[in-house]
């Protein structure tokens, strides 16, 4: 029996079944009632959950901060999104703010699994994170985020909407007691610019998202490949840059699309319940029908997935603050600052159910009041191209995925700041070796997205502004499920899960360069009788280390159920940092020596710290 399959029957012998299909995370892959698990009786103090990330860089001053909300989220499933009236700060010292960080801070204690949800203000979606799952001794975990970006819309009233579908019953005891607050830090020196900057918050921020009221999130919900969800919107005259920015969360048949099958393996083993389409996936934004963009998104792997085992206390990377995406939209603006309204419309390829995608336009305003006019030079698309190499026979085979796609634009803007030309490019690759075994028991996934864009622009003074960003998500996922008699089995983890990426930001004399290496490591073994885990150990390991023009951060950690085994944190900056080290090699590199080698590079912090 194919593994997908396998382990799509026991997520409904384990979990206590909703009425209606659930938008919650939804482990096709694994997930199981882990409180059948016994807690060490030693151990009854709250365990504290944590992604491990660079801390905020924050002015030496003393911040402003406001609980936002405080709620109980017991049985909130499809019931509407809580509510707050959100006001600016006005009892500051200062309004003139160097710094915001919105702060989530939750409880939860008994039995429940993992939950997706947002925060929105506005309608603009300010972050998108799930759940801990609790234990019986109770858990506590923090997010912190710098929304400093917002900061335009954070100086205005606007209605704050949280929604968190969680279920509480006799089985699901976990109730999450949420804090939600804002810190807001005052600067030290003020800042002025004479011209437009890459990289300042933006005037203006509308919401491309649902409106209220809702019975859940204000995401679109993106169920299969033919589906289009839009956003009619009107973009003020005198905009002179925008930038969308773009929310991504995947569930249900699609949590783990990077491990779905070829269509024709299904067909072939007539296979069913299993989730297929293969295991490529990308999101695509249009404008009034043009391509604009696209995201080929990070493999977020939830609380709950894969082994929930290997997520207790270090989390996977993205699942407390899910990365966003930018897509550059100035080059179109000519089109759009004509008073009419105009629409935003996303799109999976290859999508099952479901796809929660929503977006924030960043608009700069030109600040004489002007009517800004430019036009679209010119735009080049080349189209998604894919290749599939299929082998198998049997339930036993193996599959090479390969695809790339590159998306550029240019066009210019004329407002009181002059004439400016943007281009904009997006270039995207990606390749996934899956191999099946143990007459499907065993599935080998070896998978690399290489995601890179860069906005360049030229100003009127004939100086040139540019952000340049180089992503790459290697992926190794090893899974096996050994029979051990007596209606019993193991199921075997081997996960390598990362997220590096290089960026430049250059304007006039000015120069800025960063990289970003995070790479986790986690092993996982449980035993498995009847309906119940009856044992099992997860462990994970995690380098991550950032290296900045004028900041550093480098943490190692280690642990094993719940225990801490290591954990080294240092800030000195690496002498060695080169940007892009070791990419182009790879990418020619087999797929075991590839992972095997980058690997390497990922770690080497460690004999840099």
């Amino acid at each position: 029996m194919a593994p997908s399959l396998l382990l799509f029957s026991l997520f409904f012998l384990l979990h206590h079944p909703l009425s209606s299909p659930s938008p919650l995370p939804r482990s096709t892959l694994f997930k199981s009632n882990l409180l059948s698990l016994p807690n060490p009786s030693s151990n009854t103090s709250i365990t504290t959950y944590f992604e491990v990330t660079k801390p905020i860089e924050l002015p030496h001053t003393k911040p402003c901060s406001y609980l936002l909300l405080h709620h109980d989220f017991a049985y909130t499933y499809t019931k509407p999104p809580v509510l707050a009236n959100y006001t600016p700060p006005s009892n500051c010292p200062s309004q003139n703010f160097a710094k915001i960080v919105l702060e989530w801070k939750a409880t939860s204690k008994g039995r429940q699994f993992d939950r997706i949800f947002g925060v929105w203000l506005g309608g603009v979606e300010l972050l998108r994170s799930c759940t801990a799952e609790p234990r019986s001794t109770g858990i506590i975990w923090t997010v912190e985020k710098d929304i400093t970006r917002y900061y335009s819309l954070l100086m205005t009233n606007q209605t704050l909407a949280v929604y968190l579908g969680n279920v509480v019953n006799s089985i699901y005891t976990g109730i999450y007691h949420v804090d939600i607050k804002v810190h807001f830090y005052p600067a030290q020196v003020g800042s002025s610019y004479n011209e437009a900057k890459l990289g300042d918050s933006a005037d203006l921020i509308l919401p491309i998202s649902r409106n209220l009221p809702l019975n859940d999130g204000l995401w679109f919900e993106i169920e299969n490949s033919t589906d289009v969800e839009s956003k009619k919107f009107e973009i003020p005259q005198n905009a002179y840059r925008a930038v969308l920015e773009v929310y991504v969360s995947f569930h249900e048949n699609d949590e783990f699309w990077y491990t779905n099958l070829p269509n024709d393996y299904i067909s072939a083993n007539n296979l069913t319940g299993t989730a297929g389409n293969g295991p490529f996936r990308e999101v695509l934004v249009s404008l009034d029908g043009t391509l604009v963009g696209a995201v080929w998104p990070f493999t977020v792997i939830y609380t709950g997935g894969v082994n929930p085992l290997l997520w207790r206390p270090i989390t996977g990377i993205g699942s407390f603050d899910l990365p966003s995406y930018d897509i550059e939209i100035t080059p179109f603006l000519g089109s759009t600052v004509d008073g009419k309204i105009h629409e935003f419309a996303f799109s999976v390829t290859n999508a099952l159910n479901v796809w929660y995608i929503d977006a924030n336009l960043h608009v700069w305003l030109d600040k004489t009041g002007a009517h800004t006019e430019g036009q679209l030079l010119s735009q080049t698309l080349l189209p998604l191209v894919v290749s599939l190499v299929s082998n198998f026979t049997g339930l036993n085979g193996n599959f090479l995925t390969g695809c790339s796609r590159s998306v550029s634009s240019v066009g210019w803007v004329k407002s009181s700041l002059g004439n400016i030309t943007t281009n904009s490019t997006q270039a995207f690759n990606f390749s996934n070796f899956m191999v099946m075994g143990n007459d499907g028991n065993l599935q080998i996934v070896n998978q690399i997205i290489d995601f890179n864009d860069s906005v360049h622009a030229l100003m009127p003074t004939s100086s040139s502004q540019s952000i340049e960003s180089f992503k790459r998500f290697p992926l190794y996922l090893y899974s096996d499920s050994v029979d051990q008699g007596n209606g019993s089995y193991n199921f075997v983890t081997n996960l390598t899960l990362g997220f590096n990426e290089e960026r430049t930001k250059a304007a006039g004399s000015g120069f800025v360069v960063s990289s970003l290496k995070n790479l986790q490591n986690a092993q996982g073994i449980m035993l498995v009788k009847g309906n119940l885990v009856v044992s099992g150990v997860g462990s994970t390991q995690q380098a991550y280390q950032y290296d900045g023009s004028k900041f550093c951060y480098f943490r190692t950690v280690g642990s094993s159920n719940y225990t801490i085994l290591y954990d080294k944190v240092g800030n000195i900056c690496s002498k060695n940092f080169r940007p892009r080290v070791g990419f182009g090699l790879a990418k020619s590199l087999p797929f075991p020596a590839r992972r095997a080698y980058l690997t390497s590079v990922f770690l080497d912090n460690k004999k840099l710290h």
